[in-house]
């Protein structure tokens, strides 16, 4: 086994029992492939699922699958305009099973989330039954100053890039703690325990995945 893989089972263990502590459901997988198995199976089928802008969870699968697997979705990329993309997007806050990732994670077991509209940090706070997070061993960080570092210095300025948003940071590929009417940094949450207990799921993946 390579020692980056032994490194990321060994800390993956130890961050599903910080996970627990704080009360999310937590689970380690060494390949993108078991992850996929594991994020299917605590989705029920009987479920709405919809998803926030997730590069890990289409590296593995799961939007895809959710799609062609018969749940019923709330899907904004079908939407013919703004105003009905923003409307599925408010829809999205009331589904069964929500699908996301996440920006860093400590090795205490807490997440950092920065978001341009709100929608998918709105949507880990409160509304959705389930939240379901994938999360690659490469987002996980010492603590909270090195999570926010890392959502805002290498997470924000590579999807300004990705979805071509006239930022700073895409010009520079570095925070300027800019106050663009297309920051992408609007909101900054910080999630340190889950509430209802169990509510939110972290699937972590013993592999390089999403920013």
């Amino acid at each position: 086994m390579a020692p980056e893989q032994q490194r990321n089972d060994k800390l993956g263990e130890q961050l599903v029992k910080a996970f627990k502590m704080r009360h999310f459901d937590a689970y380690y997988c060494s390949t993108k492939q078991a992850a996929a198995q594991q994020i299917i199976s605590l989705i029920p089928r009987s479920d709405v699922v919809a998803w926030g802008g997730s590069m890990t969870m289409e590296a593995v699968g799961i939007i895809q699958r959710v799609k062609m697997e018969g749940w019923k979705v709330i899907d904004r990329d079908t939407a013919l305009n703004k105003e009905e993309k923003f409307e599925l997007m408010r829809q999205s806050l009331l589904c069964d099973t929500y699908l996301t990732g996440t920006n860093a994670i400590t090795e205490d077991g807490e997440l950092i989330n920065i978001d341009g509209n709100g929608n998918r940090t709105a949507a880990m706070m409160f509304g959705p039954k389930s939240v379901i997070i994938a999360c690659g061993m490469n987002k996980v960080v010492k603590d909270i100053t090195a999570a926010v570092s890392r959502a805002r210095n290498y997470a924000a300025p590579v999807n300004a890039q990705r979805f071509d948003i006239k930022t700073p940071c895409k010009l520079t590929g570095s925070c300027a703690d800019c106050k663009s009417p297309e920051s992408i940094c609007t909101y900054i949450v910080r999630t340190r325990l889950c509430r209802p207990e169990g509510r939110i799921k972290i699937v972590l993946i013993g592999e390089s995945l999403g920013f």
